[in-house]
């Protein structure tokens, strides 16, 4: 087996890509990037630590959650959850990170880089109350690219097909799986 150390031995695997692949990246948000985003009840959002490692985090809400403040910034709230903080913490040791947008039944997927900062801003946070419940911090993103995937990675994994929904009986709850992985470590 042959490891790949180059971008130059990495390219003569694969034909150059499309014109218009290449293209697709763009500096800002755009009128479909945005309709996408205000539609999205989901997002993954990628950090880094300060090791290096990646970091990759599910968050979602109302359509809409993640907010548009203009074509060249993101907001969402950082509602409780498990209180680990690990997005938090490394977005304030490396600001950059990555976003994944999707809406359920729909095969592509709304890709934004960008740097983040996190605030308190009393008239931010009002924006963000969900309920009766307001957050503790938003997490602005300066947008840095953005680009629509093509669907073929939701397609061939059949994510939004109901043929392929998944009976949870063969998995046992979450409460259980890291009850035996906490005393599988001890």
């Amino acid at each position: 087996m042959t490891k790949i150390v180059s971008h130059e031995a990495l390219n003569q695997l694969y034909d150059a890509p499309h014109p218009l692949a290449e293209s697709k990246e763009i500096m800002h948000l755009e009128e479909h990037a945005i309709h996408f985003i205000k539609h999205s009840p989901y997002a993954v959002i990628a950090t880094t630590d300060k090791a290096g490692f990646n970091d990759v985090s599910p968050r979602g809400g109302e359509p809409g959650f993640v907010k548009v403040l203009d074509p060249h910034t993101l907001a969402f709230a950082d509602m409780s959850g498990n209180n680990r903080l690990d997005s938090l913490r490394n977005l304030i040791d490396n600001p950059k990170m990555g976003l994944l947008f999707m809406i359920p039944g729909i095969g592509e997927i709304v890709r934004v880089q960008g740097s983040a900062t996190l605030h308190t801003d009393e008239a931010l946070l009002d924006r963000f109350y969900e309920g009766q419940k307001r957050p503790k911090l938003v997490v602005k993103i300066n947008v840095e690219t953005t680009l629509f995937h093509c669907p073929k990675a939701i397609a061939f994994a059949k994510l939004w097909s109901d043929d392929h929904k998944v009976d949870r009986t063969f998995l046992p709850s979450l409460l259980k799986i890291i009850q035996d992985q906490v005393t599988s470590s001890i």
